[in-house]
């Protein structure tokens, strides 16, 4: 699989475009060298990664269509580079160009651009043809194509035959039977119904599961660049404002255009359990005893403690009051005492599937790994914090915005939290840990 990157990129339309760079790289705005030319694009750095998903997003005339074309050759940079794998599209030769843009990128264009005289089969053959691939082998491999697409059906129809949203499916069966690594979607789906639309993007999600495309996805629809994207970067005016994962722009916008940007966005539906979760203040050793489990609640000044077996899987919770029955009646474990209705959560929940167990609990809400480790919890507190926007700042005039998101916690590997203090536990290594939770917990 190939990757793509960005380096330094401008792009200015007008009579003299290179002068036009000069000042722009000596601090002039878009407004200052509009004598020289337009640009479009200023000063771009991105580097996509192998099989991502990563969305350009931004209103008409932010520069994200003209990126997108120099990313396939249609347009070389006026200065900066733009490398497919090992190739700088800017330098390499028109035949050499040509190559690439038959084996190794694909493009799904806005409006279709199917031919109307050739067969829906025929219009996902075409780029095989362009590549010299005979005509049985690429009718075979846009059968393929179309089945991938729900099109299987549909081969010998004319394109005039079908719907909107059929049409875009030829299309991206077009762009799928080249077999290209890199895909390059430019407002691919605004044309369509809001219905259609949002079928198209579950498919879209499907089919990259199951292929790894490296995508690059053009819009300005912000909802649809958080459900698609991997990343998304942010133009504005030509310049890349900010690059981040749908969390990292939500819980940290870079400027106040990004934050206008994410105002009406549902933060419960993009942000995850992950995102907000924060240390336990009590734990307790399933096989420590009611005194252990009590001496631990006393410390962290909390009434009830989440109880953890020697592999830091949750099991429950152990209140207090029940603690202290347990010790009366000269107990030395927790059997019988712990309480397993405690609904948990997944790292990766939404927070919109959060507030329902929060609302039933007592507790802050716990959240544990595929393993059912328990790595953190939500308080009521903070779920309900995570839905109030962000403060933000506003750079200075003419300062170039290259915002680095603020980082979140990984968790990638969904690893236990470090060091998670289980008196009766010895300790073992573990990843970063989450920032402390000291508010919320249920209080004596």
């Amino acid at each position: 699989m190939t990757g793509l990157r960005v380096e330094g990129v401008y792009k200015v339309f007008g009579r003299r475009p290179n002068e036009a760079v000069k000042r722009l790289r000596d601090g002039a705005t878009r407004e200052d060298v509009r004598q020289w030319g337009t640009a479009a694009v200023i000063d771009a750095d991105l580097q996509i990664a192998s099989g991502e998903t990563f969305v350009v997003m931004g209103l008409s005339g932010s520069g994200k269509s003209t990126l997108i074309r120099m990313l396939n050759g249609l347009w070389r940079p006026t200065a900066g580079r733009v490398l497919l794998g090992d190739d700088d599209l800017g330098a390499v030769s028109a035949a050499q160009l040509r190559s690439i843009r038959q084996r190794k990128v694909s493009m799904v264009f806005q409006h279709f651009a199917l031919l109307p005289h050739r067969t829906v089969r025929d219009n996902a053959a075409y780029p095989l043809a362009l590549q010299g691939v005979d005509k049985a082998e690429r009718r075979d491999k846009a059968q393929q194509a179309l089945e991938m697409v729900g099109l299987g059906q549909w081969g010998d129809s004319l394109p005039h035959e079908l719907s909107g949203g059929m049409r875009q499916r030829v299309g991206l069966a077009r762009a799928l039977a080249a077999d290209t690594d890199i895909l390059l979607m430019d407002e691919a789906f605004s044309a369509l119904d809001p219905l259609i639309r949002r079928e198209m993007q579950d498919q879209l999600l499907e089919l990259q599961q199951t292929l790894g495309k490296t995508i690059v996805f053009i819009t300005h629809d912000l909802n649809e660049a958080m459900y698609l994207g991997d990343r998304i970067a942010v133009m504005r005016d030509g310049r890349i404002v900010q690059v981040g994962t749908s969390e990292q722009i939500l819980s940290a916008p870079a400027d106040d255009y990004v934050a206008q940007f994410i105002a009406d966005v549902d933060r419960t539906r993009v942000l995850t359990a992950s995102s907000v979760m924060r240390r336990p203040a009590a734990v307790a050793f399933a096989g420590g005893g009611p005194r252990l489990a009590l001496r631990t609640m006393r410390d962290a000044q909390v009434a009830a403690a989440y109880v953890v077996d020697r592999a830091r899987v949750l099991k429950g919770i152990v209140r207090d009051a029940d603690a202290v029955d347990a010790t009366r009646a000269n107990k030395d474990t927790l059997e019988g005492i712990v309480d397993t209705s405690l609904t948990s959560v997944s790292v990766d929940t939404p927070l919109s599937d959060v507030f329902a167990p929060a609302a039933e609990s007592p507790l802050p809400v716990p959240v544990t790994d595929e393993k059912g480790r328990l790595v953190g919890v939500i308080p009521r507190a903070t779920l309900l914090e995570a839905m109030v926007p962000p403060e933000t700042h506003t750079p200075a005039e003419g300062t170039p915005v290259a915002a680095e998101p603020t980082p979140v916690l990984d968790t990638a590997d969904a690893a236990p939290l470090a060091p998670l203090s289980v008196p009766g536990l010895p300790d073992e290594p573990a990843p970063a840990p989450v920032p402390a939770d000291d508010t919320t917990e249920v209080r004596a």
